[in-house]
């Protein structure tokens, strides 16, 4: 989604560039990066919904998402605007992606690649009690940290009562003794799916504080995924029970689509905030 794209008939216009979906550590030799740094910028990249009881505040005005569609339109194409939309009437909130105490960047951005293509809005970030000194590899998210939502989390406790309050309940990928297959698991309701740490999987205290435990089972002699293979394998199970239980995977209500296409359409244009600035000013102004 993050490439240029014109259709037929289109035209191009000056305003209109596709989003810089780069990352400053992308395409430069592992041995030049800070992994700590380049790990910071990877989480930081993601977008932030606005609050949920106001409109979007531009240009220190407070519009609604359909004004902002209305303004930003003239500066897209036909085409894209059909992908934003088209895009957005396939995401889903009621299963959350959770990454915990990840070290290597690209297993964070495989994940993010992950979660993105396959519809999920949400990427949660839970800072792990046995994170080790980050590790950077080359491997890049193709852009799809800029078309997600990424939070961050100071530790396993403070995670799981955020999600239990909203209605949550935290589903861990791991070896716990009560364990069950992630067949087993109805991903209708609100979940959040945890992988763990690289290394030591899961940390003892998201072991003791997730609602579930799930396990993908394993018919050959190897006995676990890498952690970007494990979490693909289990967002795109989730995605294909949640089709099989209710007929579809996504369901974002009609207010949250237009707020999501509001902002993938303030993410698509170039200097948008000072395009509706000059906009709202010349239609002020005639």
């Amino acid at each position: 989604m993050p490439s240029s794209e014109t259709g037929s008939g289109d035209t191009a216009r000056p305003d209109v560039q596709p989003p810089d979906t780069s990352l400053p550590f992308e395409g430069r030799d592992r041995n030049d990066v800070d992994p700590d740094r380049a790990m910071q910028q990877l989480l930081a990249a993601g977008g932030r919904p606005p609050h949920r009881d106001r409109p979007f505040d531009i240009a220190g005005r407070e519009l609604s998402p359909t004004r902002i569609i209305e303004l930003l339109t003239p500066f897209m194409t036909e085409r894209r605007m059909r992908r934003i939309r088209e895009v957005v009437g396939e995401r889903t909130r009621t299963v959350l992606p959770v990454v915990e105490g990840l070290v290597n960047t690209g297993n964070v951005s495989a994940v993010m690649r992950s979660a993105e293509a396959l519809g999920y809005q949400d990427v949660h970030v839970v800072k792990g009690s046995n994170e080790k000194r980050y590790k950077h590899s080359k491997r890049t998210t193709q852009g799809a940290q800029h078309w997600l939502d990424v939070w961050r989390w100071p530790d396993a406790d403070a995670f799981v009562r955020a999600m239990h309050d909203s209605g949550y309940r935290v589903v861990v990928t791991a070896l716990r003794e009560d364990a069950k297959s992630i067949r087993e698991v109805d991903f209708t309701r609100p979940t959040a799916l945890v992988v763990g740490n690289e290394l030591e999987g899961a940390s003892d205290a998201m072991l003791e504080l997730a609602d579930e435990a799930a396990i993908i089972p394993l018919n050959g002699f190897t006995e676990s995924f890498n952690v970007s293979v494990a979490a693909s394998i289990g967002l795109y199970h989730a995605r294909e029970d949640r089709i099989r239980r209710q007929g579809h995977h996504a369901d974002l209500s009609q207010e949250e689509q237009e707020a999501l296409v509001a902002r993938f359409c303030l993410r698509s244009v170039t200097n948008a905030e000072s395009i509706i600035e000059r906009v709202l000013s010349d239609l002020q102004s005639s």
